[in-house]
C-alpha cells in the first residue's frame, strides 16, 4: 500500500508549499520584491483604468508572468548555488538565461501596456 498523499489533502499540501516558496522569495529575493512592489499597485490601477476586461486580463497577465518567471529565476540560481559557489561556465549560463527570461516577461509587459493605453493618450 502506498503512502502517496491524494485528493484534498495533496492540494492543500501543494498549496501549503507554494505559500512556503511566496515566503521565501519575498524574504530572500530583493528581485521579487521591488517586482512585487510594482506590480501589485499596477493590478489595481488597472481597474481603475478605463479598458476592456479582455485588455485588462492581458495587463494583468503580463505582470503575473513577471513573478512567474522571477520565482522560476530564483529557484535555479538556489539550486546552483546549493550545488556549490566555485564558477562553474553552465551555473553561468543557467543563471544568466534565467535572468533573460525576467527580462523578456519585463519588455512584454511594458509593450502589453504601451499598447493598451498609449492610443488612449494620443
Amino acid at each position: 500500500m502506498s503512502n502517496q498523499v491524494t485528493g484534498l489533502t495533496r492540494i492543500y499540501k501543494a498549496a501549503g508549499y507554494s505559500l512556503k516558496g511566496l515566503t521565501a522569495a519575498w524574504k530572500n529575493e530583493a528581485a521579487f520584491r521591488q517586482e512585487a512592489i510594482v506590480v501589485v499597485p499596477a493590478i489595481l490601477l488597472s481597474f481603475y483604468l478605463d479598458v476592456s476586461s479582455i485588455e485588462r486580463i492581458l495587463m494583468i497577465g503580463s505582470l503575473i508572468l513577471v513573478l512567474v518567471a522571477e520565482l522560476l529565476n530564483s529557484a535555479v540560481e538556489a539550486a546552483i548555488d546549493r550545488i556549490g559557489p566555485e564558477f562553474h561556465t553552465l551555473s553561468g549560463r543557467a543563471k544568466d538565461m534565467g535572468s533573460a527570461a525576467v527580462l523578456i516577461t519585463i519588455v512584454f509587459a511594458i509593450f502589453t501596456w504601451a499598447t493598451i493605453l498609449v492610443p488612449r493618450w494620443l
